[in-house]
């Protein structure tokens, strides 16, 4: 008796820690069933036809139309490359800025360098909306409206505040060791940047890369806005066109739709580790 006294507690506490378990992880489970339901049914509808469509319009797609996503492919191709060559310019950029002025902000002592540092955070405040028509007009002026610039200079303008935040975060937190063990050696300013910066920013890099390219891929208003020449616009406003004034076709929609959301499952398949190590050190809080 007085063994099972004393085992009885355990296994009480232990009993608990397993129900618990498990309620968490119905609930976990439950919770991303929500959260993949909608992309869940968007792949299934893209197999099927209008008729499927409004007779099914929660079963499974029997039979299959694959030639949804040849059509989607046909319309959308010249949108994907566009959309591409954006997405490339406006992360080549945005890194490129984001770590210089970030290494200089976090590095180099200047009148005025804090001030700077302050205005670039107070910019994450301002709604992309409320900067939007001061944006068009300003596109207006400079002759830029229906050309690919139109595309790539506000978003970098607009994905660059937060790089800049990201990288000054991220270099505050490196040892100053390690530059002053570069200058020792007779390094430059360049050098330090290239040579010891840029190897160790990677994991910022990779969130940033990726964090932008969800941005340009996904803006849908202002390439819509800006752009009227077929051939410059983008994939999100491309897709549209599966939707007519008197018919939509809804197989070919939902099969763009998942063709356009694939190479941002891949990015982040590939990039996840360095987006969750730079978000953390990213916006960690410097010892300095």
């Amino acid at each position: 008796m007085s063994v099972l006294s004393k085992s009885n507690p355990q296994v009480r506490v232990n009993r608990r820690r397993k129900t618990e378990q498990t309620i968490l992880i119905f609930s976990l489970g439950f919770l991303a069933f929500l959260g993949l339901f909608p992309y869940i049914f968007m792949v299934l509808t893209s197999f099927k036809n209008n008729q499927q469509f409004v007779d099914s319009y929660w079963g499974l797609p029997v039979p299959i139309h694959f030639e949804n996503y040849a059509a989607a492919w046909e319309q959308t191709k010249n949108y994907f490359a566009t959309t591409f060559i954006v997405v490339a310019a406006t992360i080549a950029a945005t890194l490129f800025l984001g770590l210089l002025s970030g290494f200089i902000l976090s590095r180099f002592i200047f009148v005025g360098r804090q001030f700077l540092f302050t205005c670039v955070g107070l910019l994450l405040m301002v709604p992309w909306i409320a900067a939007l028509i001061p944006l068009f007009v300003l596109s207006k002026d400079l002759k830029m409206l229906n050309t690919i610039w139109v595309l790539i200079v506000p978003m970098i303008a607009g994905n660059a505040v937060l790089s800049v935040i990201l990288f000054k975060n991220y270099i505050d937190a490196v040892p100053q060791e390690l530059f002053d063990c570069a200058v020792v050696f007779g390094a430059t300013g360049p050098q330090i940047f290239r040579y010891v910066v840029v190897p160790l920013s990677f994991p910022v890099v990779g969130t940033i890369s990726l964090l932008t390219m969800i941005n340009v891929w996904n803006e849908y208003f202002w390439p819509l806005l800006t752009v009227t020449d077929d051939s410059l616009r983008t994939v999100s406003v491309g897709i549209t066109f599966f939707q007519g004034q008197n018919e939509t076709d809804y197989g070919g929609l939902m099969a763009g739709y998942t063709l356009a959301s694939i190479p941002l499952l891949l990015l982040f398949t590939f990039l996840s580790k360095y987006f969750l190590a730079g978000i953390q050190g990213g916006l960690s809080v410097s010892d300095k």
